[in-house]
């Protein structure tokens, strides 16, 4: 199964991702900030890592940068959350080698899961009530009548 590990200093909104991506399919694990993370992260050795730029002790990105650098998590799939909007934010979450940048005010929670889901490269069915219904049945035209039936009712009654 793949594991996602969720790093955010904001308990609620640490909860909010773990519920919503286990009802993907996922293994959540958790950080609180970026120290934390990195120790999970060893340990835990997630597919993809959803994290938050301004977190206490070590930052977002700071974190990135010691990722990149270790060797058995430099290909850790990354995902940067964050409420910095900035260009030069953006450059620099890329630069350190973020898989995606994606801005808290400009994103919601199902965006962020196709996110996750387009960087993993998986795909998940949809689940049946979200399918869309099938297309009606075409009723078949009408036999013709036999010949002397006088019960029977023509093909096309405005005739």
């Amino acid at each position: 199964m793949t594991k996602i590990m969720i790093v955010e200093d904001d308990l609620a909104l640490r909860e909010i991702y773990s519920i919503r991506l286990t009802a993907e399919g996922y293994t959540i694990v958790v950080a609180g900030d970026g120290e934390e993370a990195l120790s999970v992260a060893a340990q835990e050795k997630p597919d993809l890592i959803l994290s938050d730029v301004m977190m206490p002790k070590i930052s977002g990105f700071d974190m990135l940068d010691i990722l990149r650098s270790t060797p058995e998590l430099k290909d850790t799939k990354v995902v940067m959350m964050t409420a910095l909007s900035s260009p030069e934010q953006r450059a620099r979450g890329e630069a350190l080698g973020a898989d995606r940048y994606l801005v808290k005010s400009q994103v919601g929670i199902e965006d962020v899961v196709n996110v996750i889901h387009e960087v993993l490269g998986d795909v998940v069915a949809a689940p049946a009530a979200a399918e869309a219904p099938a297309a009606p049945a075409v009723p078949a035209a009408p036999a013709a009548p036999a010949q002397g039936d006088v019960n029977a009712t023509p093909a096309n009654p405005a005739q």
